[in-house]
């Protein structure tokens, strides 16, 4: 990502037009950029805003005049020494200043993350607070936004880094006993560790057996909306989305891939997806439209897959109910109606009465959304501890578990020690921390070596 002895510099704030934007240096020479902008001010005081005029050093030709707050490192989000530029929201001012910026000597434009990355690698941030920082750019609802803050705030690194400090004290003992077998060290090392490595593989299991919930959380809770031809699929993605995103047309298989639709329900981040009208009886037969026939197919696929799946019966002609839909029906679906406002005789469906509403007239609607609320909140359960936030934390955690449950059945104590360190590593993968040092730090602590 170029030579970390870069100043870089680049829009911190949206690309656009409005009243502010920022624009973030970072690097040895943001001080001395700063005092080129403004000469013959002296430099702001630290941590306080300033009011300057900002120059072009080329020609002495004014740029803005901006806010400018200077943060000296480590103390700043880089733990480098940082200017925050804070101009008027005009494009032509944002691009004046950073072809100013790209002038001097030693600045370059910054890459994707590059702020946040020398943060974590300045020791201001572990990785999993790096990930909430773009998880809460990203954060579209409450709860998305509560989530990322207490990952920001170092909520998975504090219950990973007390793994890692338990294990790395456990391997410590291990290694200890091994390398040291004529030190004063307690006896039967092995059988005393072997406790703290199963209630840690019981810790690692109980957080990894949690449905996905973080991980879904931030990407959305996905609901399929699933039916016959003319079940009313797209009128209800519409009404639901406030806007007309998908065809409705009383043509059979109008709707042929999937269209997706991100909603806020109750906090939660949602992803309701319309799919193709289900009639898989037909695929196959002669003359039928193979572009269907795969919209069908994904349809059912996206169902399978999907975390709830809301199964729409034609209320048009109830009490008839389509056959293909009523084979979806299991612990993950709602069964509703459409068409409500012509919906005659209700039939019951696994003991209750179908539930109906109208995308035209609203009828319904209200209970519909509660229904669907309910169920997410329902998938998403709540936390006695963070949640798991992204597949490569699973990854490394089930690793870390792999290795503790071989450390259980090791022959040797090398195995033993070998397994542990395996964990060990796994789990630092996750916050970037990773130390030898660590191991070695306990060891002179904890035992009497070379008396």
């Amino acid at each position: 990502m170029g030579n970390p002895e870069d100043t870089i510099y680049a829009l911190a704030s949206a690309h656009g037009v409005g009243g502010v934007a920022v624009v973030r240096v970072s690097g040895p020479l943001a001080f001395a950029s700063l005092t080129a902008l403004t000469d013959p001010m002296p430099l702001p005081e630290a941590r306080q805003a300033n009011v300057r005029k900002l120059k072009d050093p080329k020609n002495d030709t004014q740029i803005d005049e901006a806010v400018v707050l200077r943060f000296v490192g480590p103390h700043s989000f880089t733990g480098e020494d940082v200017v925050e530029y804070h101009v008027h929201g005009g494009r032509a001012i944002v691009s004046a200043l950073l072809d100013v910026l790209g002038r001097q000597d030693g600045h370059r434009l910054a890459g994707p993350g590059e702020f946040t990355r020398r943060g974590f690698e300045n020791g201001r941030m572990d990785l999993t607070a790096a990930e909430a920082v773009a998880d809460l750019i990203a954060a579209e609802t409450e709860i998305q936004r509560a989530q990322a803050l207490q990952q920001m705030g170092g909520a998975l690194a504090r219950l990973y880094d007390g793994w890692a400090a338990r294990l790395a004290k456990a391997l410590a003992y291990l290694e200890a006993d091994l390398d040291f077998p004529d030190e004063d060290l307690p006896e039967g090392v092995g059988a005393e560790v072997l406790p703290v490595l199963r209630q840690i593989a019981f810790e690692i299991g109980q957080h990894l057996n949690d449905g996905r919930r973080g991980e879904i959380l931030r990407e959305g809770v996905k609901i399929a909306v699933v039916g016959a031809p003319n079940a009313g699929k797209s009128s209800l993605i519409n009404a639901l989305a406030q806007r007309d995103v998908a065809i409705v047309s009383d043509m059979p298989g109008t709707t042929r891939d999937i269209i997706e639709v991100h909603l806020n329900l109750g906090g939660y981040p949602v992803i309701l997806a319309d799919t193709a009208g289900l009639r898989p009886d037909q695929i196959g037969q002669e003359g039928h439209d193979k572009i269907e026939q795969e919209g069908i197919r994904r349809a059912l696929a996206y169902a399978k897959d999907a975390d709830i799946v809301l199964v729409l019966f034609d209320g048009a002609v109830l009490p008839s109910l389509d056959p293909h839909t009523l084979k979806l029906l299991n612990d993950r679906t709602l069964a509703w109606a459409s068409k409500g406002d012509i919906a005659k005789t209700l039939p019951k469906i696994r003991g209750e009465t179908l539930s109906v509403f109208s995308s035209s007239t609203g009828q319904g609607m209200d209970a519909l959304i509660k229904a669907l609320t309910r169920r997410v909140a329902d998938v998403m359960g709540t936390a006695d501890r963070p949640y798991l936030t992204r597949k490569r934390h699973r990854a490394a955690l089930q690793d870390a578990l792999d290795a503790l449950e071989r450390s259980e059945n090791a022959a040797l104590p090398e195995l033993m020690a070998e397994d542990a360190r395996l964990a060990l590593r796994a789990i630092g993968r996750i916050t970037g921390r990773v130390d030898v040092e660590d191991l070695l730090d306990i060891i002179f602590r904890d035992f009497c070596i070379g008396k």
